[in-house]
């Protein structure tokens, strides 16, 4: 399997890469997610393996995943090292999409893995991945990516805290927004790791299935018509290009029913959807998600 290769059933994340580098043969990145990789090459040359062999046993752990059974060969050892760190999905790479092509990135937990495989676990003895685990094993492999990149990862609330300095005060008179109401819910999945951008924008999610409860209960009749109101996106969000955004700000007698019908209805039964949508984006994929959603799955808060 090479970096432009398709294998049956995946599919390519939304995601993007910060930044790679070919550092001394070895080719590694990082992700947008903060995720730092290698391609199979990269892994090759680091661990001292043919890519071949790097090939065979992706293949054989997608082969395997769901055996119930464990042989005794190199795929139990993977699974117990992965599982024990953590790492539980089906796959050993991120697919993502380059430049319209399937691209694939291992990270940094299954690169790990090979490199301490093939130092102590292969048949043959392999000076060059005894070598860098040991140099890894002091440093750890996502610090020496980042030093390697001269990279720094982005702080995390920088496009969240610039939204809500140029939306604070933006409600109408008497009005509430779905921005100034979900703020809770965005700090909760910074808190969680998940990174908040232009990609990911919680109320938007919350204002589409708020906007069709609205219309398909026709509160205005309850409450008074809803209104426009002028929002902005900063600058460097692609979303800019359009502004001013005009979203819907509701009357303030509507809040308390907001409340309710937000913890009641979107956390348990929509938001869970929509962060299972964002796994890509969490550096424990699939399986963090799915832990996230399970927080708010099912449990009605509020009566």
């Amino acid at each position: 399997m090479n970096s432009n290769s398709k294998t049956p059933e995946q599919y390519s994340l939304d995601l993007g890469i910060e930044i790679e580098k070919d550092i001394g043969g070895i080719e590694m990145g990082v992700l947008q997610n903060g995720i730092p990789y290698l391609t199979q090459r990269g892994i090759a040359n680091i661990s001292g393996a043919a890519r071949a062999t790097i090939f065979e046993i992706t293949q054989e752990w997608e082969d395997k995943f769901n055996d119930p059974i464990l042989d005794k060969g190199r795929n139990s050892f993977f699974k117990d090292y992965l599982f024990k760190n953590g790492y539980k999905e089906n796959r050993l790479f991120i697919e993502i999409s380059r430049n319209g092509s399937p691209y694939y990135a291992y990270p940094d937990v299954v690169c790990m893995a090979f490199i301490e495989y093939f130092a102590f676990e292969s048949q043959y003895a392999n000076q060059i991945a005894m070598e860098n685990y040991r140099r890894l094993a002091r440093l750890g492999l996502e610090k020496f990516i980042y030093n390697a990149l001269n990279y720094s990862p982005e702080d995390k609330w920088k496009y969240f805290n610039d939204r809500v300095s140029i939306l604070q005060d933006s409600a109408p008179p008497e009005h509430f927004t779905l921005f100034s109401e979900t703020t809770g819910l965005a700090v909760d999945l910074i808190n969680a790791s998940l990174v908040v951008n232009d990609k990911t924008l919680p109320d938007i999610s919350v204002g589409l299935a708020w906007g069709k409860y609205w219309n398909d209960n026709k509160l205005s009749k309850t409450f008074g018509e809803r209104i426009k109101y002028s929002h902005n996106f900063p600058s460097y969000y692609p979303q800019a290009a359009s502004n001013p955004q005009s979203p819907w700000a509701y009357p303030d007698a509507a809040l308390p029913l907001f409340r309710k019908w937000f913890r009641n209805e979107y956390l348990p039964t929509k938001f869970p959807k929509y962060i299972l949508s964002k796994a890509d984006s969490l550096k424990g994929g699939k399986t963090e998600a799915a832990q996230i959603a399970s927080l708010y799955e099912n449990k009605k808060t509020l009566k």
